[in-house]
């Protein structure tokens, strides 16, 4: 009998060891989740059928080796794509159909653009439409578009300024762009036609014999026949002031320009100066903006917390250009590793749960980064050494019981 515990004793030792060197040899590999042998009992039928509470075991077996899916820590990396998983959840990788299940987030493009780790299993999750809007239908391979990013009409041009109330007319009573003695003050931005040819669009403003009044001309590329703002091209608009120095006039206005570069022409925009005051302080531009842009070539990209991927062009936009997704289990134990980090869904494990990152039970995601090993290096070898106490105490058991046997065998 003592041999028979002796040896389950010795098989039990070997195979902690065994985990635990596993653990050791794994310490540095990303998103690897250490593993504990467990251990059971074992006893021998009665011969009565019933219980007795003398009855002696007769050693020990493995009953599981358990996985720890706790949190192992984050190092930042020099890699976009590189994605770590801050709380539960597990990325879904696609292998030509089969869906895998990992923590390692060391990723990187294949020649076809799909976001692949190391095996050439390819990420998933959902994909964009024309207008980079997430479109969360069933997760697929996330592929990444390099095309260029067509360019935008402006179609909104916003200005914000204080125009100083002290001013008087202007010296010269014809407007003429390139005389300054016609107009007070002026101002100039790019605006874009369809095209994404950039164009100076220059306003000019004049100050009228009547109170709190202005008039306000536009110039494109300074060619003063092609601008048109409210009244014409060539013809000004008057906005007017209250006694507070409030702009009363309606917003926004019309306004276009005539192009000859080959696009769409006119190129029809507003013209907005909701916010523009009158104070008796000097003249200052406080908001300029418009909505155009050229075209832009994708030039970085990034991975927010909730799984967007976020592309940043050449031109200054940036773009959604997909929606990584995770999964979770409610018995992540169960799942049957496959090796190179990645496990799949058993019975055991339970369907996965897929959504959103951030959302649910479900961690957020940190791009730039990984989650490096959860192995305790200072535990394992504390482990290490336990488990080989435990083996040299079991020899010693089977040592002890042959010289019992020898003793009995050397009885006269």
């Amino acid at each position: 009998m003592a041999f028979q515990s002796g040896l389950s004793g010795l098989n039990s030792a070997s195979k902690d060891l065994d985990v635990i060197g596993n653990n050791v040899a794994n310490t540095s590999v990303v998103g690897f989740k250490a593993s504990n042998a467990q251990f059971a009992d074992v006893f021998a039928n009665s011969l009565s059928g019933g219980a007795s509470s003398i009855q002696v075991g007769i050693g020990s077996k493995i009953a599981a080796v358990a996985q720890q899916f706790n949190q192992g820590n984050i190092t930042s990396t020099s890699n976009p794509l590189d994605t770590a998983i801050n709380g539960k959840g597990f990325f879904r990788l696609d292998d030509n159909g089969t869906i895998n299940y990992s923590r390692n987030g060391q990723f990187h493009f294949d020649a076809q653009g799909f976001i692949v780790n190391d095996n050439a299993l390819k990420l998933t999750g959902y994909g964009v439409d024309a207008n980079g809007n997430i479109v969360a239908t069933a997760p697929a391979p996330i592929q990444i578009s390099f095309s260029d990013v067509a360019p935008q009409s402006t179609t909104q041009f916003a200005v914000g300024l204080n125009l100083d109330s002290r001013e008087t007319p202007p010296a010269t009573a014809l407007f003429n762009p390139i005389d300054p003695t016609s107009f007070n003050q002026s101002t100039s931005g790019t605006v874009y036609d369809s095209l994404g040819n950039p164009h100076v669009l220059t306003t000019y403003y004049v100050k009228t014999a009547t109170a709190n009044q202005w008039q306000i001309f536009g110039t494109i590329d300074g060619s003063q026949p092609n601008a048109n703002i409210g009244a014409g091209a060539g013809l000004p608009v008057t906005v007017n002031f209250n006694t507070s120095g409030a702009l009363t006039t309606a917003m926004p206005l019309n306004a276009s320009m005539v192009v000859a570069t080959g696009a769409v022409t006119p190129v029809a925009f507003t013209l907005d100066y909701t916010g523009s005051t009158q104070f008796g302080s000097p003249f200052g531009v406080n908001n300029l903006t418009q909505d155009g842009f050229t075209s832009g070539r994708l030039s970085g990209l990034s991975v927010a917390n909730d799984g967007t991927i976020v592309g940043s062009y050449t031109n200054g936009q940036t773009r959604n250009l997909a929606q990584v997704v995770t999964a979770d289990f409610r018995n992540p134990q169960g799942l049957a590793p496959l090796g190179n980090n990645v496990w799949i869904d058993t019975a055991a494990s339970g369907l996965p749960i897929v959504g959103v990152p951030s959302t649910g039970s479900l961690g957020t995601l940190q791009s730039s980064a990984v989650e490096d090993s959860n192995v305790d290096l200072t535990a394992e070898l504390v482990r290490m050494i336990t488990a080989q106490r435990n083996y040299q105490a079991n020899a010693q058991t089977i040592k002890t019981q042959d010289q019992v046997m020898q003793t009995l065998v050397n009885l006269r």
